[in-house]
């Protein structure tokens, strides 16, 4: 996982090439799937409808607390209150920024992640500027990305870089997921869930290839049952976000 990153430097095409060491995706799934208790601790428990309520929020932490999920994810307008829910339980508070669009300007993206942080989250799941990506300014997604970084890593938080892969070309995911890596990102994430698609295997692998041993991989988008979530450790992720998380481990026998 990352820590602080040097000056952001422009990646160049053979940095995919390089072996980045091996995260062996078996034996972290089986080990994982060994009972609900491991598979709450990498779920990133998660409520980020527009429509989501105070009370929902609060029982999303109360469900967090009682089951160890690894965080509880909600959007910034909660997250004094998920910070006040959690207090004493030992359950960290992660918080979106720059979400669902990844369109916002770099100042704001600084401001919003030291804001958060210092409301006491701990984890920061940023959207990588997409249409930036996409206009070839990989330079300009370095920046933005590193930018965060420095900011969430200066308050002891992590970040994760939400890629939006359904909307990304396979070059486009290669390169994206070196830039968030390279930029400081302790785990590159597939998508919002308010896309055009959530996580599939095959680009769960992928981004698994790119980042070898480097940072984590955190699968989510339409993820509901045991299933899904075998399929996506087995792929190479380490971390799931889902909205589903309580019936997910009630298939391993939670109550």
């Amino acid at each position: 996982m990352s820590a602080t990153t040097a000056a952001a430097t422009p990646i160049a095409p053979s940095d995919l090439e390089f072996d980045h060491g091996t995260f062996d995706s078996a034996a972290f799934a089986a080990q994982t799937l060994a009972n609900w208790q491991s598979v709450a601790s990498v779920i990133d428990h998660t409520i980020l409808k527009p429509e989501a309520t105070r009370v929902q929020v609060e029982q999303l932490c109360e469900e967090a607390a009682r089951y160890r999920f690894a965080c509880a994810m909600v959007n910034p307008v909660w997250a004094a209150t998920a910070v006040k829910a959690l207090a004493g339980t030992g359950i960290p508070v992660g918080v979106v920024i720059g979400f669902p669009f990844g369109a916002s300007l770099v100042s704001t993206l600084r401001h919003e992640a030291a804001a958060l942080a210092r409301l006491g989250a701990r984890e920061l799941d940023m959207v990588l500027p997409i249409g930036v990506l996409k206009s070839g300014n990989y330079t300009g997604v370095q920046h933005t990305i590193h930018a965060a970084a420095n900011v969430a890593h200066h308050h002891g938080a992590l970040l994760k870089v939400i890629l939006e892969t359904s909307l990304l070309t396979m070059e486009e995911k290669l390169r994206a997921s070196e830039i968030a890596i390279q930029a400081g990102a302790d785990f590159i994430k597939t998508s919002t869930g308010f896309s055009t698609g959530g996580a599939t295997v095959a680009d769960v692998a992928l981004m698994r290839g790119v980042a070898g041993a480097r940072c984590g991989v955190k699968a989510s988008g339409g993820i509901r049952t045991l299933a899904d979530v075998k399929a996506m450790l087995e792929a190479g992720a380490n971390r799931i976000g889902a909205s589903a998380s309580v019936a997910i481990v009630r298939e391993l026998g939670a109550e």
